[in-house]
């Protein structure tokens, strides 16, 4: 399963051959100028709330690709009026068979208002279950309790947590939810691209390591294997 990063939220996972792309959000940010979103491959998008630094480039990415969108209904209808064709809308505790695994949406704490002011609906995060491995991305959350539901749900091999504090829940909050989900294994996300969630990565790491967990912080354009 090759991972890789595009800055903030956005992340490609290649499943089976299959290229999933989680939250496009790379031309805007002046931190991933050497990507060009224009060679991006999908698949499928994954969208788990409307705003705009999880959004920017979903529809230029879904048109170029054809790729099926995996979001609420909401952001479903706002991309269909933005031209995109194909699309999968999913909601909170729904389940659907794809042919890269499993898509299960889970309860995401936040907020969703879409590009151009209109609602965005509730946000979620996804957990993906392959015959390769399992994985939870959280989206942009704060710490919930609901979260321990994932943990009892499914075993995961590793997760996308956010951890710029601020918007989202920050690094201390982080390693709580690692105990929810039963995973130590994290890659982080949300963090740094604006100055309210800038962190210290040494220290960050180091808080992990002290917790007993892992916490992976990758380069934009860096690609790992899992």
């Amino acid at each position: 399963m090759n991972i890789t990063y595009y800055g903030h939220s956005c992340f490609g996972v290649e499943i089976g051959g299959k290229h999933l792309l989680f939250d496009p959000f790379i031309t805007p940010n002046s931190l991933a100028k050497n990507i060009d979103a224009a060679t991006v491959k999908a698949d499928y998008i994954l969208i788990t709330h409307g705003h705009d630094d999880h959004i920017a480039d979903a529809v230029s990415i879904a048109k170029r690709t054809g790729a099926a969108v995996v979001c609420n209904s909401e952001i479903a209808a706002w991309l269909e009026k933005q031209g995109v064709a194909n699309m999968h809308p999913m909601n909170i505790g729904g389940k659907k068979s794809f042919d890269f695994g499993f898509v299960k949406c889970v309860n995401a704490v936040h907020s969703s208002g879409l590009p151009d002011g209109s609602y965005g609906g509730h946000p979620m995060g996804f957990v993906i279950e392959s015959n390769e491995k399992n994985f939870y991305y959280a989206g942009d959350t704060a710490l919930t309790y609901d979260m321990k539901l994932i943990g009892n749900y499914r075993s995961i091999d590793f997760a996308f947590l956010p951890i710029g504090d601020n918007f989202t829940m920050g690094i201390d909050n982080a390693i709580i939810a690692t105990e929810f989900i039963n995973c130590s294994d994290i890659i982080g996300m949300h963090y740094n691209t604006f100055d309210p969630i800038k962190i210290d990565k040494e220290e960050a790491g180091h808080k992990f390591k002290r917790a007993g967990k892992s916490l992976t912080l990758l380069e934009i354009g860096e690609t790992i294997n899992k």
